[in-house]
């Protein structure tokens, strides 16, 4: 994937994220399933963190500051060794499967939620059947 592709890839997520919130959706994920994504809290992590409230940013989600360093890797693909490359994204990705584990059976987590019958899918299902 060239970069233009990549950018034009951020942008696309990005505005589709942009519609989601002045819909009212959020996070589509949740929206979807009743069940909060491994990286949920991230975009208001960051938000807070621009704020520089860094406590609010930490309990929207402990990883909000990887988004930009894993961005700057994707992006210098081509210049990092491919088992590097392999080996920063895989822990990248293990390290927010850990974290999202954790908020699940952590009952004081107000963010990351099962509750798969708020979903859109079971409604509609539901409905339906």
């Amino acid at each position: 994937m060239k970069n233009k592709d990549l950018w034009i890839a951020v942008f696309a997520v990005v505005a589709l994220y942009v519609f989601f919130h002045f819909v009212g959706i959020g996070c589509p994920i949740r929206f979807l399933t009743g069940v909060s994504c491994p990286g949920c809290g991230t975009t208001r992590g960051v938000h807070s963190a621009l704020l520089l409230d860094f406590k609010s940013a930490f309990r929207f989600h402990p990883l909000f500051w990887v988004p930009l360093p894993a961005a700057i890797v994707i992006l210098n693909k081509k210049r990092i060794p491919k088992k590097i490359y392999n080996l920063i994204l895989c822990n990248i990705i293990a390290l927010y499967f850990v974290i999202y584990i954790y908020r699940l059976f952590d009952a004081n987590d107000a963010i990351v939620r099962f509750d798969p019958k708020n979903g859109f899918i079971y409604k509609l299902l539901n409905y339906i059947f």
